[in-house]
């Protein structure tokens, strides 16, 4: 039995951070994201039962054992640890060869780690015909990075990786809700043609700027909480301007939330970064932001049509990389499976 399976990265549009425990449970979160054309895929094989291996191809790490024993030899890296306890979640001890690739750098702030979580948790399902919905697999894929792993994460890429699409994501500390933010397909694509991203080369450890905002997010009106609150105001502001097709002021929130963001803890900004956005800005872009926690990553900016071209040849300029992206609209998906030998693509 062999399957095949992809998970979308998402960017997100407005209340980044709010989703985190240290704020969600305390003060309820809002998030609005939309995932990406860009994957994890991941490639789930049968082998001999006394065998287990993962490869993470994106991160050099790759794990091999047989009768529950590491071999040292095809040992490296630590990337396996997360799909070993999805696996172990299941009960799976052996009996699998996992591969895992994605179409961006790991540590790039585009929920590459919970995408993955949730690709291998669909190919899973396939094999072991378990039938889960995509709120069980989110829900599996947070209690294995969150409560399992105790990642200092929030839970909106679990669930926009599973769901797929444009959406409007709520957290409280009993309950996420995930709302499709149905729009006339006109405004689909002219948000869609508005958003550009750029690789800037740099990787960061996302663990030590959230680490740094949670603990500043329970110091009572501290800057990060003020922060946080707006942040939130402005994701409700912009669920209201995609909504109603005000796509100039979608840019003027990015911008705002941006400036917020900023003041969530150190690290999230850099005079590097600092220095791509105003030039970006000069170029025509309205807004934008560094993707993930911050520090580095992808910087997505959004820009008029008429200023696209600018915009991108002022980036190229600077070093950075431009991503040419659409939305995805499916989430978690099977592309194939072959049982026996025999190819049969994946409903």
């Amino acid at each position: 039995m062999t399957v095949i399976t992809r998970a979308p990265l998402r960017i997100g549009l407005a209340g980044g951070g709010t989703d985190l425990p240290a704020y969600a449970d305390n003060y309820g979160g809002l998030v609005v994201s939309t995932t990406i054309d860009r994957y994890v895929y991941v490639i789930l094989t049968h082998t001999q039962q006394s065998a287990l291996q993962i490869t993470a191809a994106d991160a050099n790490s790759m794990l091999s054992r047989r009768d529950h024993l590491f071999d040292s030899a095809l040992f490296w890296g630590a990337d396996y640890r997360l799909p070993l306890e999805i696996l172990d979640y299941f009960g799976i001890k052996g009996g699998r060869r996992v591969f895992i690739a994605s179409e961006v750098p790991p540590g790039t702030g585009l929920g590459s780690s919970s995408a993955t979580a949730v690709a291998l948790i669909r190919a899973i399902d396939a094999d072991l015909t378990l039938r889960l919905s995509p709120r069980e697999i989110a829900d599996i894929a947070c209690h294995v990075e969150i409560d399992r792993m105790q990642m200092p994460i929030g839970r909106q890429d679990q669930y926009a990786a599973a769901y797929g699409g444009l959406n409007v994501l709520r957290f409280t500390v009993t309950s996420t809700e995930i709302e499709a933010l149905l729009v006339p397909e006109r405004y689909h694509r002219a948000l869609e043609s508005r958003i550009l991203l750029f690789f800037t080369g740099r990787r960061r450890r996302s663990t030590d700027i959230l680490e740094n905002q949670r603990k500043a997010t329970m110091e009572a009106d501290s800057p990060t909480l003020e922060s946080l609150h707006e942040i939130k105001r402005l994701a409700t502001r912009m669920i209201d301007a995609i909504r109603g097709g005000d796509f100039e002021a979608v840019g003027l929130l990015l911008d705002e939330s941006w400036r917020q963001k900023r003041r969530l803890a150190s690290g999230v900004s850099t005079p590097e970064i600092d220095q791509w956005y105003a030039e970006a800005q000069r170029a025509g872009a309205t807004g934008g932001k560094i993707t993930g926690a911050g520090g580095g990553g992808f910087l997505m900016l959004y820009a008029e049509p008429d200023q696209r071209a600018s915009v991108i040849r002022r980036m190229s300029e600077l070093g950075l990389v431009w991503v040419d992206t659409s939305f995805d609209r499916q989430g978690a998906v099977p592309l194939l499976a072959i049982p026996g030998g025999e190819l049969v693509y994946a409903d």
